[in-house]
């Protein structure tokens, strides 16, 4: 039985290149099929960034109403940056930050925009009535343009 096992592992010669094309060929397939949406991951991200931003904002305008009466008057990006001191007000260091802000007696709006995509995230709260929209065409914007 070893001299077998001996005798068709030497007749064994490798593989044909025949078969190490049809091995390349398939690793290239799947490549090409893996790699797009490895790079659109990134943009995923940032885009889920921007809307964690905006959701934090809306969390800080709701603290600001609180503490004045109720009123969304103060609501301004300086304003949501001197209460929350991690939301970011201009764009640095590649890092989602929020690009508008206002505010009036019974309604504010908070937009946050994503770096790399450039895509914004508004929540729009109208005297209790809750609104989220999306602009832009990366990876956390769909097509319904709401989040």
């Amino acid at each position: 039985m070893l001299y077998r096992l001996r005798q068709r592992l030497a007749s064994e010669g490798g593989f044909t290149l025949i078969e190490l094309l049809v091995v390349i060929l398939i690793i290239g397939i799947l490549a090409a099929i893996a790699i797009p949406s490895f790079l659109n991951q990134k943009g995923k991200a940032n885009d889920a960034s921007a809307k964690e931003l905006a959701r934090t904002a809306q969390t800080t305008a709701e603290t600001i109403a609180t503490e004045n009466s109720g009123s969304y008057a103060k609501v301004t990006p300086t304003e949501l940056n001197s209460v929350e001191k991690t939301i970011p007000t201009k764009s640095e260091n590649n890092n989602a930050w929020i690009s508008a802000a206002s505010g009036e007696a019974e309604k504010y709006s908070v937009t946050a925009t994503a770096p790399s995509t450039g895509d914004t995230f508004t929540i729009e709260n109208n005297k209790g009535v809750i609104t989220r929209k999306c602009e832009g065409t990366g990876g956390g914007c769909g097509s319904s343009k709401t989040w």
